[in-house]
């Protein structure tokens, strides 16, 4: 699986289905669209709802609930996870990326332009809020 990077500054969420579906940013985008889903509503970056609506358009099996994360040991093999958490004005926001652990590698696909590296390794890093497990 490849980072997809994202090309508006709300595209994380589309972005990180993207990579979970093996397709194009711009591909993410016209479907998410299409299902009347934008990267310009901050809600994709507090609603769980709209990402896992574009899972299923895609053909992407998701959990139907959110678990807490424990460890890095402890995750699902593929899963979205919620990182940079927080509250504004009383309301959620984080940032999706996409864990996935294979026989090859554990890896995190950030979809952030700024980053040096896509595929992040660097887990102390990473404070993960809660994942949605995904098949």
């Amino acid at each position: 699986m490849n980072p997809v990077i994202q090309e508006e500054i709300s595209g994380c969420g589309i972005a990180s289905c993207a990579a979970l579906a093996g397709i194009t940013y711009a591909q993410a985008k016209e479907t998410a669209n299409a299902l009347g889903i934008y990267a310009e509503d901050t809600a994709l970056w507090s609603d769980t709802e709209y990402v896992r609506k574009l899972l299923r358009a895609l053909g992407i099996t998701a959990a139907p609930t959110e678990t807490p994360f424990d460890t890095w040991e402890r995750l699902p093999d593929k899963a979205l996870l919620a990182i940079k958490w927080r509250m504004e004005q009383g309301r959620p926001f984080w940032h999706w990326v996409v864990f996935v652990r294979s026989e090859q590698e554990t890896v995190v696909l950030d979809s952030k332009k700024a980053l040096k590296t896509n595929a992040r390794r660097d887990f102390g890093r990473i404070k993960p809020k809660w994942f949605i497990r995904v098949d």
